[in-house]
């Protein structure tokens, strides 16, 4: 969601190289594509709100009522929803620590996805306890059940994370440890998205001369291949390089 999405769009074609069509979500919506895959969607903030502009992970589900008073029951919060939206249901929300996310029960945009060669690559919950997390969403969002096309739950022990994949990719990375109290708002409990690049310091330069910043870099590399940024908006997103051998989440 962003104040200007003219600005944005100008922003994340040059930093990202997508190419933006409409969407059928209704007007102010647009559509991000790479490589004529969609990656991505920026709706306009109404000028009257004071919300920061944000990007916000949507879970696929099968029916949005149900998700939503799953996450009720486990002490989660439900901001606005369910609504119809688009051609499908909506709900945001937020988990037992204060990460926002969304849920979507529809088929708005064929063939959206995690983790392929193209943008999005996956995504990284930062929060407090890594386990709690996993049981909540494993059990708001059926991960690791017995259906056709659910997602699997792996434990890495070196660094007390949790790993989600889906058909043999990790699509999203769960990390333990952040202080909700903390004073700084970054590392509070959130969800964060990382897009793809084919050059993480062209990518930077480029968002830099467009007005967003460098915020964070992930590792000690003198090129690294995650880095974390901020849009013009003030909106936080991170980019990675190429997939491949060491470049993947694990």
């Amino acid at each position: 969601m962003a104040r200007d999405p003219g600005r944005a769009h100008e922003f994340y074609a040059e930093v990202l190289g997508w190419e933006f069509g409409p969407a059928r979500l209704g007007e102010g919506f647009s559509v991000a594509f790479r490589e004529g895959i969609p990656v991505a969607g920026i709706g306009a903030l109404p000028a009257a709100h004071t919300i920061p502009a944000a990007w916000t992970p949507y879970f696929a589900v099968d029916d949005a009522d149900v998700t939503a008073a799953r996450i009720l029951e486990r002490s989660g919060t439900v901001a606005v929803g369910p609504l119809a939206f688009g051609t499908g249901r909506a709900a945001l929300a937020a988990d037992l620590d204060g990460a926002v996310f969304g849920i979507w029960q529809g088929d708005a945009i064929p063939d959206w996805g995690m983790g392929g060669e193209t943008a999005p690559a996956w995504l990284e919950l930062r929060t407090r306890n890594a386990f709690d997390a996993a049981i909540f969403y494993g059990e708001v969002l059926e991960w690791a059940c017995d259906h056709a096309g659910c997602c699997e739950v792996a434990y890495v022990e070196a660094d007390n994370r949790i790993l989600l994949r889906h058909a043999g990719r990790t699509v999203a990375r769960l990390h333990g440890g952040t202080l909700a109290e903390h004073p700084d708002p970054h590392l509070r409990p959130r969800w964060r998205v990382y897009f793809r690049v084919p050059d993480v310091a062209a990518a930077v330069k480029a968002a830099t001369a467009l007005g967003g910043s460098s915020v964070s870099a992930t590792g000690s590399d003198p090129v690294p291949r995650e880095i974390t940024l901020r849009d013009p908006d003030g909106a936080l997103f991170s980019i990675a390089g190429p997939a491949g051998p060491g470049s993947s989440p694990q």
